[in-house]
Protein backbone atom coordinates (compact mmCIF):
# COMPACT_ATOMS: atom_id res chain seq x y z
CA UNK A 1 0.00 0.00 0.00
CA UNK A 2 2.77 2.45 0.72
CA UNK A 3 4.44 1.64 -2.53
CA UNK A 4 0.32 2.49 -4.69
CA UNK A 5 0.90 6.12 -1.77
CA UNK A 6 4.21 6.97 -3.44
CA UNK A 7 3.83 6.27 -6.64
CA UNK A 8 0.90 7.93 -7.33
CA UNK A 9 2.36 11.10 -5.12
CA UNK A 10 5.16 11.23 -7.83
CA UNK A 11 2.77 11.02 -10.63
CA UNK A 12 0.60 13.38 -9.48
CA UNK A 13 3.99 15.44 -8.75
CA UNK A 14 4.56 14.77 -12.25
CA UNK A 15 1.48 15.73 -13.85
CA UNK A 16 2.21 19.23 -12.23
CA UNK A 17 5.11 20.13 -13.39
CA UNK A 18 5.88 21.62 -16.99
CA UNK A 19 6.69 17.85 -19.43
CA UNK A 20 10.30 17.47 -19.87
CA UNK A 21 10.99 17.90 -23.78
CA UNK A 22 13.66 15.48 -25.15
CA UNK A 23 15.24 14.96 -28.47
CA UNK A 24 16.36 11.31 -29.66
CA UNK A 25 19.18 11.66 -32.22
CA UNK A 26 19.32 8.64 -34.49
CA UNK A 27 21.91 8.08 -37.29
CA UNK A 28 23.43 4.82 -36.75
CA UNK A 29 20.34 2.54 -38.70
CA UNK A 30 18.22 -0.43 -37.83
CA UNK A 31 19.72 -1.84 -34.82
CA UNK A 32 19.86 1.59 -33.10
CA UNK A 33 16.23 2.28 -33.75
CA UNK A 34 15.33 -0.98 -32.52
CA UNK A 35 17.15 -0.06 -28.85
CA UNK A 36 15.50 3.57 -29.69
CA UNK A 37 11.78 2.38 -29.90
CA UNK A 38 12.30 0.27 -26.66
CA UNK A 39 13.81 3.14 -24.68
CA UNK A 40 11.07 5.68 -25.51
CA UNK A 41 7.88 2.99 -24.42
CA UNK A 42 9.70 2.69 -21.53
CA UNK A 43 10.44 6.39 -21.16
CA UNK A 44 6.53 7.21 -21.62
CA UNK A 45 5.88 4.16 -19.28
CA UNK A 46 7.40 6.46 -16.39
CA UNK A 47 6.67 9.62 -17.89
CA UNK A 48 3.31 9.56 -20.20
CA UNK A 49 3.76 13.50 -20.35
CA UNK A 50 6.74 13.33 -22.00
CA UNK A 51 7.23 15.39 -25.04
CA UNK A 52 9.41 13.05 -27.63
CA UNK A 53 11.31 14.42 -30.95
CA UNK A 54 12.96 11.77 -32.83
CA UNK A 55 15.19 13.27 -35.47
CA UNK A 56 16.82 10.87 -37.49
CA UNK A 57 19.76 11.88 -40.51
CA UNK A 58 21.90 9.02 -42.21
CA UNK A 59 21.55 5.50 -41.71
CA UNK A 60 19.29 6.36 -38.93
CA UNK A 61 16.78 7.18 -41.20
CA UNK A 62 16.51 3.45 -42.48
CA UNK A 63 13.31 2.68 -40.47
CA UNK A 64 11.08 5.44 -41.26
CA UNK A 65 11.46 4.64 -44.57
CA UNK A 66 8.27 2.62 -45.61
CA UNK A 67 8.42 -1.24 -45.44
CA UNK A 68 11.34 -1.23 -43.03
CA UNK A 69 11.36 -4.17 -40.76
CA UNK A 70 14.08 -4.83 -37.66
CA UNK A 71 17.09 -7.07 -38.06
CA UNK A 72 14.52 -10.22 -37.19
CA UNK A 73 12.18 -9.36 -39.53
CA UNK A 74 9.52 -7.25 -37.82
CA UNK A 75 7.58 -4.41 -39.42
CA UNK A 76 8.76 -1.26 -38.00
CA UNK A 77 5.28 0.20 -39.09
CA UNK A 78 3.34 -1.12 -36.20
CA UNK A 79 5.83 0.49 -33.82
CA UNK A 80 5.97 3.42 -35.38
CA UNK A 81 2.16 3.88 -35.45
CA UNK A 82 1.80 3.30 -31.62
CA UNK A 83 4.34 5.90 -30.79
CA UNK A 84 3.09 8.43 -32.84
CA UNK A 85 -0.67 8.42 -31.29
CA UNK A 86 1.22 8.63 -27.87
CA UNK A 87 2.44 12.16 -29.27
CA UNK A 88 5.93 11.15 -30.05
CA UNK A 89 7.06 12.65 -33.57
CA UNK A 90 9.51 11.44 -36.14
CA UNK A 91 11.70 13.48 -38.01
CA UNK A 92 13.74 12.74 -41.07
CA UNK A 93 16.59 14.74 -42.71
CA UNK A 94 16.19 15.97 -46.36
CA UNK A 95 19.87 16.31 -47.09
CA UNK A 96 19.99 12.56 -46.16
CA UNK A 97 17.02 12.03 -48.83
CA UNK A 98 18.86 14.21 -51.18
CA UNK A 99 22.52 12.45 -50.56
CA UNK A 100 21.15 8.91 -50.55
CA UNK A 101 18.54 9.50 -53.82
CA UNK A 102 15.58 8.44 -51.34
CA UNK A 103 12.11 10.04 -52.82
CA UNK A 104 10.66 11.64 -49.62
CA UNK A 105 7.23 9.69 -50.88
CA UNK A 106 9.18 6.51 -49.60
CA UNK A 107 9.18 8.24 -46.21
CA UNK A 108 6.18 6.90 -43.90
CA UNK A 109 3.34 9.55 -43.20
CA UNK A 110 4.02 9.70 -39.30
CA UNK A 111 7.38 11.33 -40.02
CA UNK A 112 7.68 14.73 -41.59
CA UNK A 113 10.76 15.73 -43.29
CA UNK A 114 13.34 19.01 -41.89
CA UNK A 115 16.23 20.53 -44.11
CA UNK A 116 18.94 18.96 -41.80
CA UNK A 117 18.33 16.67 -39.05
CA UNK A 118 21.90 18.06 -37.40
CA UNK A 119 20.14 21.41 -37.60
CA UNK A 120 17.30 20.44 -36.06
CA UNK A 121 18.77 18.44 -33.42
CA UNK A 122 20.33 21.63 -32.40
CA UNK A 123 17.34 24.03 -32.42
CA UNK A 124 15.31 21.88 -30.68
CA UNK A 125 18.62 21.95 -27.78
CA UNK A 126 19.18 25.60 -28.33
CA UNK A 127 15.75 27.23 -28.78
CA UNK A 128 13.38 25.23 -27.51
CA UNK A 129 15.39 23.57 -23.90
CA UNK A 130 15.07 19.74 -25.16
CA UNK A 131 17.03 17.07 -23.74
CA UNK A 132 19.38 15.65 -25.58
CA UNK A 133 19.88 11.29 -25.72
CA UNK A 134 20.91 9.44 -27.98
CA UNK A 135 20.34 5.80 -27.65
Amino acid sequence: MACTVLASALQAHAQSQPAIKVVYHLSDGIAQATRAIGNIRNHLAADPTAKIVVVTHGAGIDFLLDGAVTTSKQPFSGSIGDLAAKGVEFRVCNNTLVARNIDPSKVVLEASVVPSGVAEVARLQAREAYVYLRP
